[in-house]
């Protein structure tokens, strides 16, 4: 039995993805779960497991492919796998088994022969009785021929005359039109308000394609703005069976704006040089991961007012933390690191200050308020920058909170990640610290309204009760959404943050 093996429903915004790796071949003996192809998406690449187990009869995809969901992505012949099943045992109970006699052989040989003779005479009567009938066949075929022709040239000779009548009726309305010309435009601007000057200098085909267009009621002027404004006049309703007027196209177009999520970002490029005039160039296409996010940033910049607030905070304290009690968490399986650390500290920021764990719908008017902690950490990766989310970082202890981040970051750089883990996140924090670097402005992750950078942390001179101490200092920036946090609120969270870091008892209380 042949069966299908589609692309099941990968995340609830996923619908499409790019086959990058296809790990079986024609022949090869699939289990359920086993993985068929790697697959991209625009927030992950992960393997699809095979739904339905047999012999793999014909593979329907190939590498960059875009295929979408229900898509067909193997054919599996279930049969061949339980016949293989069978051979198999087969081969296995053959050595106990015992070798036919050489008598029985013979015996069976000569069945065989008389079994072919008694076949090979019936076939030979059944080849006669067949050629008699087809006989029979064409002699009825010929017949019904002759009718038939005979049948198509009285029609043809009743077509023409329906022809010439049909001709000879058109011209005469034609006539009729040319000289009634006024008296059909006048009629024409009564049901359909169409101008004369609409129509002017343009055929008469052309003229009559407009009327059968527009066949909504309303004046010209409100056809005039509807064309201005880009509207489909024949879509529009009016009110009960009066005209459509200028109010229902301006509710229209409103109604048409709120309908669609957010702003419309149409970015163009001028055009660009010919580089190679000035020595050798290479092309290379963008990867799905790189283009999503470029069109992610793009979007983001476009249509979020962004400021970045920057701070340092002396984490000397917490490094001795850190590594006072980094190898009681790699036992359980997880890198004490600041990442972490900044996670659960985020986590507890975001309750104090709940404008920071929002959203905006631009459409209604409305922020968002969210009651659930999810923290997204930027992984640097070689097909670009990932964004696993830890969920429910408020009930996970830091020990838990290290070990899921280990573990997603190796899922990311391994092109394991699913879909499911890099949504739903709240906040995001991009770490920087371990390539170098003082500040940087990263940009919001719509539709988040803040993210936190993190540089690498320096020793410095501080100054303590009028002495210079060497400090560990941690250099902080905070993006944010001017449209729903302020300058003022933002300096405080990210002081909460630095405190925080300085003093983990702040955290505590």
């Amino acid at each position: 039995m042949i069966k299908e093996v589609k692309l099941p429903e990968v995340s609830d915004n996923v619908e499409t993805g790019d086959v990058v790796k296809v790990l079986v071949s024609v022949g090869d003996d699939v289990k359920v779960d086993q993985p068929v192809i790697e697959l991209e998406t625009d927030k992950a690449m992960f393997e699809v497991p095979s739904t339905e187990e047999g012999v793999v009869k014909e593979i329907k995809v190939k590498v960059g492919d875009a295929i979408s969901i229900g898509s067909v992505i193997l054919t599996l012949d279930s049969e061949a796998g339980s016949d293989k099943k069978v051979e198999d045992d087969k081969g296995e109970e053959k050595g106990g088994k015992k070798e036919t006699s050489d008598e029985e052989k013979e015996d069976s040989k000569d069945e065989k022969k008389e079994d072919s003779k008694d076949e090979k005479k019936e076939d030979s009567k059944d080849e006669k009785k067949e050629d008699s009938k087809e006989e029979e066949k064409e002699d009825s075929k010929d017949e019904k021929k002759d009718d038939s022709k005979d049948e198509k040239k009285e029609t043809s000779k009743e077509e023409k005359k329906e022809d010439s009548k049909d001709e000879k009726k058109e011209t005469s309305k034609e006539e009729k039109k040319e000289d009634t010309k006024g008296e059909s435009e006048k009629k024409d601007e009564d049901k359909h308000d169409i101008k004369k000057d609409d129509v002017k200098g343009k055929s008469d085909e052309k003229a009559v394609a407009t009327v059968v267009k527009d066949t909504a009621p309303a004046s010209p002027s409100v056809r005039r703005l509807a064309r201005e404004l880009g509207v489909d006049i024949n879509e529009v309703t009016g009110n009960s069976l009066e005209r459509i007027s200028e109010g229902d196209i301006k509710k229209f177009v409103r109604d048409k704006i709120r309908s669609t999520e957010g702003p419309v970002v149409s970015v163009t490029q001028k055009a660009l040089p010919n580089f190679e005039k000035w020595g050798e160039i290479e092309r290379e296409p963008m990867s799905k991961v790189r283009a999503i996010t470029g069109d992610a940033m793009t979007y983001a910049w476009t249509t979020i007012p962004m400021v970045t607030q920057f701070d340092k905070a002396d984490i000397t304290q917490i490094e001795e933390f850190r590594k006072k009690y980094s190898k009681k968490v790699e036992e359980d399986g997880g890198h004490l690191t600041v990442t972490s650390l900044l996670v659960k500290i985020c986590s507890v920021a975001l309750k104090e200050f709940s404008q920071f764990n929002s959203s905006i719908d631009v459409v209604s008017k409305e922020i968002i308020f969210k009651k659930y902690f999810n923290i997204g950490i930027a992984v640097d990766t070689d097909r670009g920058l990932l964004v696993p989310v830890i969920k429910d970082t408020d009930k996970k202890t830091i020990t838990e909170i290290s070990s899921e981040l280990n573990e997603l970051a190796e899922k990311a750089r391994n092109k394991k990640i699913s879909p499911e883990e890099m949504d739903g996140g709240n906040f995001t924090i991009s770490n920087l610290g371990g390539i170098g670097g003082t500040n940087f402005s990263p940009i919001v992750y719509s539709p988040q309204v803040a993210i936190l950078g993190v540089s690498r942390a320096i020793k410095e001179a501080v100054l303590i009760n009028e002495k210079f101490e060497p400090r560990f200092m941690l250099p902080l920036s905070l993006t944010y959404d001017h449209r729903i946090i302020d300058g003022a609120d933002a300096a405080r969270f990210l002081r909460w943050i630095a405190e925080a870091l300085e003093n983990p008892m702040v955290m505590v209380l």
